[in-house]
């Protein structure tokens, strides 16, 4: 049985046969993959050693020791964090094969086709629709929004509505998008940062061959389950040490700026940083819950206080600063890799905020999750549940 021990060893191999002063990063990247020092939990032969999954912080500490290159998780987190345990689970033998390794290594970088215009919040009634061909494979019809990386992407995780006939939850499959299709048509969306991390996606006629599908037909939405569960953990469920995050910036702040200290900011301040450490250790055992298996409606929790906290945090840090917080250092229209929250200025910080609430469900959908699944409360009535897709109203 996998132990420390063993991947400490394993590491020290990889380390051996692949120096991180000479060996290319690539290079480095796809051995780690192979040895299954990627990520520990996957199976053997997908970059695992099917070992506990709270094994991961033995390897990173020991390649982080050595000055070993990392895959940049914040350009390929879509990948990471949602299609990655998404193929894991519902993906066929072939599809883990040909997917997994680059997505890992970084070689191709995934976004979320999921969210329409007109279905956001009800993501279920979306509208795109994929028929099939006289050759069993699909053609995609249809717009999606808010889909960040898509002006980065190689591939995309895409939900299309199959069967127009039955209920909404009940007609959609699940798919890969081959991004680099000439039917598909990515523009950016500029938001209140100037920055257009976010795009629309229009798709028409795009070929999509059946074997890269998810699931069965007509069960796309329990595949998509698994999907949104561990991007909510993604957002709201990543480790940082005590006071790091938005809540070290802010209190860096308070102590860099002791002439603008105010009984009141103090207050509050010391509010934030104990409702920051309570999140943060709930994020700990969360991660400890995941080691037992798939993220439950729990995750959903943390996606929702992570959103409160970055937009009370960053309330506070331009509150604090007077006429410094208001000041912003370049309103250029850019396509970013990712975001970055450290390492901007107070203004950016509090206008990029404003978005999580938005992103990854809205706090409003996550708030009805988190009191039927977690509380166990009678959930909303649902006249439309029965309906077919096609009688609903648009």
């Amino acid at each position: 049985m996998t132990d420390a021990t063993d991947l400490r060893r394993r590491t020290a191999e990889l380390l051996a046969a692949h120096p991180p002063a000479t060996t290319d990063r690539l290079e480095f990247l796809r051995a780690r993959f192979d040895a299954g020092l990627a990520w520990v939990h996957f199976p053997e032969g997908l970059g695992g050693l099917d070992a506990p999954r709270s094994l991961q912080a033995v390897v990173d500490a020991e390649l982080e020791a050595a000055g070993a290159p990392g895959n940049d998780p914040g350009r390929i987190g879509i990948g990471l964090g949602m299609a990655a345990p998404t193929i894991l689970r519902f993906g066929t033998d072939e599809q883990k094969q040909r997917f997994l390794r680059p997505l890992w290594t970084g070689e191709e970088v995934w976004c979320q086709l999921f969210s329409e215009p007109g279905a956001g919040s009800d993501l279920a009634a979306l509208a795109t629709r994929a028929v099939r061909d006289d050759g069993g494979d699909w053609i995609v019809d249809g717009q999606k929004v808010w889909t960040s990386s898509a002006h980065l992407a190689r591939w995309a995780i895409l939900i299309a509505r199959t069967d127009p006939d039955v209920p909404k939850h009940r007609g959609i499959s699940y798919f890969v998008c081959d991004m680099t299709h000439p039917g598909v048509e990515v523009r950016p969306l500029r938001q209140i940062t100037g920055e257009a991390e976010f795009n629309e996606v229009f798709l028409t006629g795009v070929e999509i061959p059946d074997a890269h599908r998810l699931g069965a037909v007509g069960e796309g939405w329990q595949v998509a389950q698994t999907t949104l569960m561990n991007e909510r953990v993604a957002i709201g469920g990543v480790r940082t040490p005590r006071e790091g995050g938005m809540i070290g910036v802010a209190a860096a702040d308070w102590r860099a700026r002791p002439e603008l200290r105010t009984h009141d900011l103090h207050q509050r301040l010391l509010k934030l940083w104990v409702e920051a450490e309570v999140a943060r250790l709930t994020g700990e055992r969360l991660r400890q819950q995941l080691t037992k298996g798939q993220p439950g409606p729990e995750g959903s929790g943390m996606k929702l206080a992570f959103a409160r906290l970055a937009q009370e945090i960053s309330g506070w840090e331009v509150e604090f600063l007077a006429e410094d917080g208001l000041t912003y250092d370049d309103w250029t229209m850019r396509r970013p890799d990712g975001v970055d929250f450290i390492g901007r200025e107070a203004g950016y910080r509090y206008l990029r905020a404003k978005g999580n609430s938005i992103e990854g469900g809205t706090s409003e959908v996550l708030l009805n999750i988190v009191a039927e699944r977690v509380l166990g409360l009678p959930p909303e009535p649902r006249t439309d549940k029965d309906v077919a897709w096609k009688d609903l109203p648009r």
